[in-house]
């Protein structure tokens, strides 16, 4: 695979420098072709159709505002079925078979890093995560090529610390443990220097490989030592195997338990049962205090009628965000795209929300500064790549129903 790679960046790279317009600004982008990344399948599956119908929501935005801009945006769809190499090949093909130029997605870390290191960033392509939270992706060396529109856990981590200590007692022991890839190793290690900062313990650490065909020794480590709780990060479809194993143990309380937003899913309770969820609590980011989080909610009621996920709004501003990129530069370009994108995400210039995007495509076209605010918050890139700060919300399995609370933890920074 590593060779398929490489030959498939070097080709990406002479795509990347024919396609579009060039980069002076001013006039008719045209044609707007988009990858979107998203997990349909696999361990993130429960994000995946939301975030595709999120993605296809923000290209309707787009195409209704941007008409007299002279932009038509068009979208390819891949399936990455929650696997990094799985993403590189659908990177490969929509950049090289589809002509894409930009991408939104991929959703997972590890995606996100594979196809940045071995398909965008050496074929010039800027790619905007919807989902991808890992701290490590800041220090990306990407050449200027990879945002993302969700905080980096290094905040996450921080506001659940904030919060088990509000619901234990900031001096508690506890079991951490987390699927050992990218996502979770790095959130129960940025959770767990927040919590021992604030006075609490962690008792012992296990992480583990939820492909493994059995976890019952690990969740007897996990279940072990009678701690006052646990902190265990995860995903939805992949809880199947952990959380029946945590109960077997008959030491392991999920009302004492805490997690993070890869664990939250509307069907979970009912998929894999109340003695293995009932009154686990955590965090999530939210868009309820957003600019037009308020009217996305009405949107997608509308228009998609089914119900919402984790990132689907953060897809949807992805999107947006791109092809206001493009207006602003006056090119389909992927450099223009790219050198863009922070400049429409924030200050200086007047603030747009997607319910006046016509006016905001006519004046990115027009060479005046704007201030894109997003139904998943203001965004704000900053020299990273990475939104300037976040809000979270609250949530728990509660009565065997996934239960979001009004409690919002505002505009946390880095």
């Amino acid at each position: 695979m590593a060779s398929l790679l490489a030959v498939g960046a070097l080709s990406v790279g002479a795509i990347a420098a024919g396609c579009g317009d060039d980069d002076s600004g001013g006039g008719d982008v045209g044609e707007l072709k988009v990858g979107v990344l998203v997990p349909l399948t696999g361990g993130l599956g429960p994000f995946g159709g939301p975030g595709a119908q999120a993605a296809e929501l923000g290209a309707a935005q787009v195409n209704a505002a941007a008409a007299d801009s002279g932009l038509n945006l068009t979208l390819v769809q891949e399936d990455t079925k929650s696997d990094p190499q799985a993403a590189a090949e659908a990177a490969t093909k929509l950049v090289e078979s589809d002509g894409v130029t930009a991408i939104a997605g991929p959703w997972g870390t590890d995606e996100v890093t594979t196809v940045a290191e071995n398909v965008t960033v050496p074929g010039g392509i800027p790619l905007v995560s919807p989902s991808a939270t890992q701290p490590a992706i800041t220090d990306l060396d990407d050449d200027g090529l990879v945002f993302r529109t969700p905080p980096s856990d290094a905040i996450q981590g921080r506001v659940l610390a904030q919060l088990v200590a509000r619901e234990i007692g900031a001096d508690a022991t506890l079991n951490t443990g987390g699927r050992n890839d990218s996502y979770g190793t790095a959130l129960v290690e940025e959770f767990s220097k927040a919590w021992e900062e604030g006075g609490g313990t962690v008792a012992k650490n296990v992480p583990y490989n939820p492909l493994a065909a059995s976890l019952n020794s690990e969740a007897q480590q996990l279940a072990s030592g009678n701690p006052d709780g646990w902190m265990i990060i995860d995903y939805a479809d992949d809880w199947a195997k952990m959380g029946p194993a945590l109960v077997r143990t008959g030491n392991w309380d999920p009302a004492k338990t805490f997690t993070g937003d890869g664990l939250k899913s509307s069907t979970l309770p009912e998929r894999i049962g109340k003695p293995a969820t009932e009154g686990m609590r955590a965090t999530a980011p939210t868009s309820a205090d957003a600019p037009a989080g308020a009217q996305f909610d009405a949107l997608w009621s509308t228009e998609v009628g089914e119900d919402r996920q984790t990132y689907d709004a953060q897809n949807f501003d992805a999107v947006i965000l791109i092809a206001l990129a493009a207006a602003a530069g006056g090119s389909s370009d992927p450099a223009s795209i790219a050198e863009n994108l922070q400049a429409v995400s924030g200050p200086p210039g007047d603030k747009y929300t997607f319910e006046n995007l016509q006016e905001a495509f006519t004046a990115a076209a027009d060479g005046e500064d704007i201030d894109y605010e997003g139904a998943s918050g203001p965004i704000d890139f900053d020299d990273a790549g990475d939104p300037s700060s976040a809000s979270y919300g609250t949530w728990s399995y509660t009565g065997g129903k996934l239960v979001e609370t009004d409690e919002v933890i505002a505009r946390v920074t880095q």
